[in-house]
């Protein structure tokens, strides 16, 4: 783990707050031998983590998924996510991360702890608005993982790296059947026939909280799409937990401007920010 400037900042591991240089894992730790576990990160609005039911709701979801028991309430989780905040209120993300624990060099897993980690990040300090590159790797909308907010991360770091070889920001996936699906750490919403649409959950992208809120406060359609509309779009945007609605400007060599759709549902979002951070 990296150190920081901020000597007060302290995370939370495993029941106890420690300084963020001290929050070492086990060589044998399964999310680190073989991506064993699920994360979730949220935006941290005035000194509050926003949504913070609906991210836990999700990860509960996520470890069903991963067939992982968590013996912590969520009213646990809350109380350690502000006892770590309470080192650093200038912090812009939190991530909770839980993992299979201790377990063998292989996929089979020990009867071990699960592993708990809260660590605290600046804002990631995004472009308002994004240009994202489509790539040909399908998300398996039919797999084990399908949904859930895995550790296994790999397939994103890899569609990133070749976003932003592209000057880009994002990268946006197709399923198995050539629909579009999500980005690496966003979901997509587009114009289709002059509404606004998203791909639903059955297409295989992660069911993301903006994205849940952005439909519940603005309306939206959620249905599949061609990978092949991105070509004839005429506008589209990202959601993310650090992201917010971010509209996209240009999508591989193809410039989009930015139109009514991508600035309501952003307002639409900044007005329930500022209204509550619990929504």
């Amino acid at each position: 783990m990296m150190a920081t400037e901020n000597r007060s900042e302290r995370w939370w591991l495993n029941g106890e707050l420690v300084a963020p240089n001290a929050a070492t894992l086990s060589a044998v730790d399964h999310g680190f031998t073989v991506g064993d576990g699920c994360f979730e990160t949220t935006g941290v609005v005035r000194g509050e983590p926003f949504a913070l039911t609906r991210h836990l709701r999700r990860l509960r979801r996520s470890l069903a998924g991963l067939l992982l028991d968590l013996p912590m309430t969520d009213d646990e989780l809350g109380s350690a996510i502000a006892a770590s905040l309470a080192t650093r209120p200038d912090a812009g993300i939190v991530r909770i991360t839980v993992t299979a624990g201790r377990g063998p060099l292989g996929s089979g897993r020990n009867e071990s702890e699960p592993t708990v980690l809260i660590a605290l990040g600046p804002n990631r300090g995004w472009d308002s608005t994004a240009h994202v590159i489509t790539v040909p790797w399908p998300r398996n909308e039919r797999g084990a993982l399908a949904g859930v907010k895995s550790t296994s991360y790999a397939e994103n770091v890899v569609a990133l790296a070749r976003a932003k070889e592209a000057g880009a920001s994002e990268a946006i996936f197709p399923n198995t059947i050539g629909n579009l699906c999500e980005g690496t750490g966003t979901n997509i919403f587009v114009e289709f026939e002059g509404r606004l649409v998203t791909p639903p959950l059955s297409s295989g992208c992660l069911a993301g909280v903006t994205r849940e809120l952005v439909i519940e406060v603005i309306g939206c359609e959620e249905i599949e799409v061609p990978m092949e509309h991105l070509t004839t779009t005429a506008e589209a945007f990202l959601t993310s937990s650090t992201r917010d609605v971010m509209p996209i400007t240009q999508i591989d060599d193809r410039v989009l401007t930015v139109g009514g759709l991508s600035t309501g549902a952003a307002a639409a979002f900044e007005d329930l920010m500022a209204t509550t951070t619990d929504p």
